[in-house]
């Protein structure tokens, strides 16, 4: 792990709140943070001047440019000390009026007087170097605050209490323990070490390799909560599809008649159907036509569908099947589609329901008009994207760097089961535990180069 930051850090400093609200919050953080507080704030109670306060304590005051002028501002004045801080240093918060230009103002002061301004994300970065928190924890704080649904909330908030941590470093563990009974086993022959058993051996790596599987495979689920999941909504012309769309989005995104072909463009909206964010795409009606510009949104509609990960397949429930709708189930076959018949409330059923069945993952009877079935619809796009069952406190890779890790691991260790069946020394063996070990350390920090803490920073706002 990276060593603590040194006592002659720079003191930094910069606004960690959006403007417009009713509360706004200039942050510091370093070992002249509470200094420079005392020279731009002034108590209500003389006695709890900022360099007064004991940690986790605030107080009310105002906060003035100098002495003599009117205050910019009043608010609450909070000090945090290290190392019981965020950061793991001097910290204070400085609660103001959230208008952008009293925040703008009030760094400016902390900036006068020493502070200087913080890099994105180099707060939650001091706290990673101060061993307040790991890698996967520091970028569990960034999913916070770019989640977008519940469930991706969940996600990032069990990394940020250190759920894959927790996971990595139970195979970290494992294999450091197998590592260094080998090391002794060989170095000290004349020592009582214990025998290394090859099937033991075995049965460790095997288990390791399994848990790096799990983590690897919660990637695609991980990638499609926090993403979204790109969806079409495709099906002949005048089946609902609009009608459904409406519905999913709760406003009228797409414009709905009874005249075959209203939509001749890709409408798009951004909605959580239940706990699953879907980017949601309403195509075209699939079928023949001689208009060239419905003929340009059937083709955007095709190639949305080869495009999409999910398929939400309407078929109006009332007609029977025809062509053009067993043309598109033949499409369906071996992709992650969900079959709708629409159009429930008419009463007469005439769909195929067996032959939508046979070609799809999931079969649901709804009215996309009065809103019947659409929870029989977020529990089938849930089990089929596999989002249904998830276990973000079991630990989940978040994003391409872990997964990276977690498979560069893997690779290492079906090396050094090879090894064990080729019957290759020990030393051997080693060498590439040794590797899986480089590289789930690099996953959670202890082992990371600059470069990779820089990268995963990039991302962060100023401020956090």
């Amino acid at each position: 792990m990276f060593s603590p930051l040194s006592r002659e850090q720079d003191t930094i400093a910069a606004i960690s709140t959006g403007s417009g609200g009713g509360i706004g919050m200039v942050r510091l953080s370093g070992p002249q943070s509470l200094s420079i507080a005392a020279r731009i704030f002034r108590p209500q109670n003389r006695a709890r001047g900022p360099e007064a306060l004991s940690g986790y304590t605030g107080a009310y005051g105002q906060f003035y440019a100098a002495t003599g002028e009117e205050p910019l501002d009043d608010g609450v004045l909070f000090a945090y000390r290290a190392p019981k801080s965020y950061t793991g240093e001097e910290m204070a918060e400085l609660c103001c009026h959230g208008g952008a230009l009293v925040m703008e103002r009030l760094l400016a002061l902390c900036l006068r007087e020493g502070a200087r301004l913080a890099e994105p994300g180099e707060f939650t970065k001091r706290a990673l170097l101060n061993g307040k928190l790991d890698l996967t924890q520091a970028e569990g704080i960034a999913d916070i605050i770019s989640a977008r649904s519940s469930q991706a909330l969940g996600a990032a908030q069990e990394a940020r209490r250190g759920a894959l941590y927790r996971a990595v470093t139970g195979v970290i563990r494992r294999l450091t323990d197998a590592a260094a009974h080998i090391s002794a086993w060989i170095d000290y022959p004349e020592e009582d070490v214990e025998e290394v058993l090859l099937t033991q051996l075995e049965e460790t790596l095997t288990a390791c390799q399994k848990e790096l599987g799990r983590l690897a495979s919660s990637y695609h689920t991980g990638r499609l909560i926090r993403e979204g999941i790109a969806t079409a909504i495709v099906g002949s012309a005048n089946v609902g599809k609009s009608t459904l769309m409406n519905l999913l989005s709760g406003e009228e995104k797409s414009i709905v008649t009874p005249i075959p072909g209203t939509t001749r463009d890709v409408i798009r909206d951004t909605v959580r159907v239940g706990e699953t964010l879907l980017e949601l795409s309403d195509t075209a009606g699939l079928r023949q036509t001689d208009n060239q510009v419905e003929m340009l949104g059937v083709a955007r509609s095709l190639e949305l569908l080869d495009r999409s990960a999910l398929i939400l397949a309407v078929f109006d429930a009332s007609r029977e099947l025809d062509a053009g709708d067993l043309a598109l189930l033949n499409k369906l076959t071996g992709r992650l589609a969900i079959g709708i018949l629409n159009k429930c409330d008419l009463g007469e059923k005439r769909a195929d329901r067996a032959a939508v069945a046979r070609h799809t993952c999931a079969l649901v009877e709804l009215s996309a008009k009065t809103g019947t079935g659409v929870q029989e619809l977020e529990q089938a796009i849930q089990k089929t994207v596999g989002t249904g069952n998830l276990d973000p406190a079991a630990g989940m890779v978040a994003n391409q760097r872990q997964l990276d890790c977690v498979l560069k691991a893997a690779r290492s260790l079906d090396e050094a089961l090879s090894a064990l069946g080729w019957g290759e020394t020990l030393d051997a063996v080693s060498v590439v535990i040794e590797e899986a070990l480089q590289a789930l350390m690099e996953l959670t920090g202890q082992r990371a180069s600059q470069e990779i803490i820089d990268q995963v920073f990039e991302s962060f706002c100023v401020g956090k």
